[in-house]
This record gives C-alpha cells, sequence and structure tokens, in this order.
C-alpha cells in the first residue's frame, strides 16, 4: 500500500531566529528533515509532500525537495494566510499562521493516501517511523475516519534554553482518551512544570506531532477551522492545533486513535542554542552507525 510522509515545514523559525527548516546540521550540510526522509523511506513510504510558504518555496525546492526526486514521488503545498474557508477575509492586523491544523488543510488536492504527518524541526529517531509504516499498513484501504499517534516521553522532549509546547496524552488500553496543548512546560529542580506552575509527570506521553492519519479525516478539519474562526478569527495570535481537531473527535466518539510510544530519543531545534545538541546527536548517531556519515553520498545503496 502505497504511504506517503507529509512534513510541516511553513513556520516562521521565529524563536530560533531562522528557516530552521533548512539549516545545515549534518555532518554533510544535511538539515535535520532529511533524517526523517531517509527514516521514512527505509520504513516504506513513498511519497514525500512538503508544506512549505511561498516566500522561500525556491530556495527549499533547490536545497531540500531537489535531494528526493530520485527515491520518492515529490510534492509541495503551500500554507498561506488568506487561504480561507468561504465567507472569511483575513484581519489586516494578521501575521502569525493560522496553525498545523490549518497547514494540513493545504494537501487536500495531492494526498489521496495513508499518510504520516511530521514537525519537519524534530528527530523522531528510525524506529517511530517503522511503527508508523506498520500502522498505516493495517488500515489497508479504508476511507473510514482512521487515526494513530506516535508518542514519547515527556521527560525527552524538552528543550534546555527555554519553555516548550507538547500535547500532553491520556491514553487507556493503547487507545488515545485525551490530548491537551499545554504551553510553557520546563524542567526546574527535578520537576516538570507547565506555565502555571502545574506539576507534570515525567512519564507522561508527549504529542511530537507525529499523526497517522487518511484523507478522510480533512473533511473534519475543514468543519473545524470554520468553527475555529467563527470564533477566533478576530484574535491576533490564535492557532489552529492539529491536535484539537483529533482530541475534539475522540471526545465524542467520532475517532478512536491508536497511540504507541517511541523508544527513540527525541530531539528538535526549537532554539537556537539547541543547534548544539542535535549536531552533536547526529554525529553520535552516525558514529554508532544508524545513519551513513553523509546521506547525499550514501543514500541511494542505503534505502
Amino acid at each position: 500500500m502505497k504511504k506517503t510522509l507529509v512534513l510541516l515545514a511553513a513556520g516562521m523559525g521565529s524563536r530560533y531566529g531562522g528557516l530552521k527548516q533548512i539549516d545545515q546540521l549534518g555532518p554533510c550540510g544535511e538539515a535535520l528533515l532529511e533524517y526523517s526522509i531517509f527514516d521514512a523511506l527505509r520504513a516504506g513510504f513513498q511519497k514525500i509532500v512538503f508544506i512549505i510558504r511561498r516566500d522561500f518555496a525556491q530556495e527549499f525546492e533547490e536545497k531540500i525537495g531537489s535531494k528526493f526526486t530520485a527515491f520518492a514521488e515529490v510534492d509541495y503545498c503551500y500554507q498561506e494566510l488568506n487561504e480561507l474557508p468561504a465567507g472569511f477575509a483575513l484581519p489586516a492586523e494578521r501575521t502569525k499562521p493560522w496553525g498545523t491544523g490549518h497547514a494540513l488543510l493545504a494537501i487536500k488536492e495531492v494526498v489521496t493516501e495513508p499518510f504520516l504527518i511530521i514537525n519537519a524541526d524534530d528527530f523522531y529517531g528510525p524506529e517511530s517511523f517503522v511503527m508508523a509504516a506498520k500502522m498505516l499498513d493495517s488500515w489497508g484501504e479504508t476511507q473510514e475516519l482512521k487515526a494513530g499517534m506516535i508518542g514519547f516521553k515527556l521527560d525527552q522532549t524538552l528543550s534546555e534554553h527555554g519553555t516548550v509546547s507538547r500535547g500532553i496524552s491520556e491514553v487507556k488500553d493503547s487507545q488515545l482518551v485525551k490530548v491537551v496543548e499545554t504551553h510553557g512546560i520546563h524542567a526546574s529542580d527535578g520537576r516538570i512544570l507547565d506555565e502555571d506552575g502545574n506539576d507534570l509527570a515525567s512519564s507522561a506521553i508527549a504529542s511530537m506531532n507525529m499523526w497517522c492519519l487518511n484523507p478522510a479525516i480533512i473533511r473534519e478539519f475543514e468543519q473545524s477551522f470554520i468553527a475555529f474562526l467563527k470564533e477566533k478569527i478576530e484574535v491576533p495570535k490564535s492557532e489552529f492545533y492539529l491536535p484539537f481537531v483529533i482530541d475534539e473527535l475522540v471526545s465524542r466518539q467520532a475517532l478512536d486513535c491508536e497511540v504507541v510510544q517511541s523508544s527513540c530519543q527525541w530531539f528538535g531545534v526549537t532554539y537556537k542554542e539547541d543547534k548544539e545538541l542535535v549536531v552533536n546527536s547526529l554525529k553520535q548517531a552516525i558514529k554508532e552507525e544508524i545513519y551513513p556519515s553523509c546521506l547525499a553520498e550514501e543514500f541511494s545503496c542505503t534505502i
């Protein structure tokens, strides 16, 4: 069965201070997302869809997308502020992207098969993609609503250089019960706290936007985005998060969402100061022969 990898790469990188989607972090100038693509292709994914912004489309295609056209079908979708449902107009003061749920809507014309959607600036590890591929394969070609989440242990998803936002997930019998977007998460004196100072369990399952979905769910996102806009279109920094829709569907029992927990160590580039850790972590993974020393040189003979 054909499987597609969708990468959320339209973020502005305001906390990082630049286009972290294409920042060179690997020893041969690889961007972090290239390791995710490498892992996905090894796990059996055949199509790659990048969700990006038009203002850096040419640079992105030249530096990133062009590397993979010999190994997979590659497509591009564009998240744009003024891409709103009929009846809605972009507020003059709106400059912030509408969020990951809005970004997902950009793929509706190009993705007709089960897909895995991930953040472009996160490292998930090889086993995570194997888990996702197995989950998608188990669904077959069904057109019923399907969703699954690859989760990570919360204490393995923090940054030493600032607070982070995570979807804290309640899980029962491997099924998602609830996912709560939680902000300001940080470690302090051996505790993990949210922005209000509430304690969070280090073993809590965190969503890192690694979701297995099928195209039928896009209709649900369209309806949810309309409801979101009716309530919050005039709030300049409001965001329509992908987990919001999953949580709402689960809460009204319209969707079952399987959760599997990855044992891989997550890391990512939220802040500029995270870069050193990511660079060193990639070097260590290469030393352990998880990855070739240069993806460009060994890619075709490794997948």
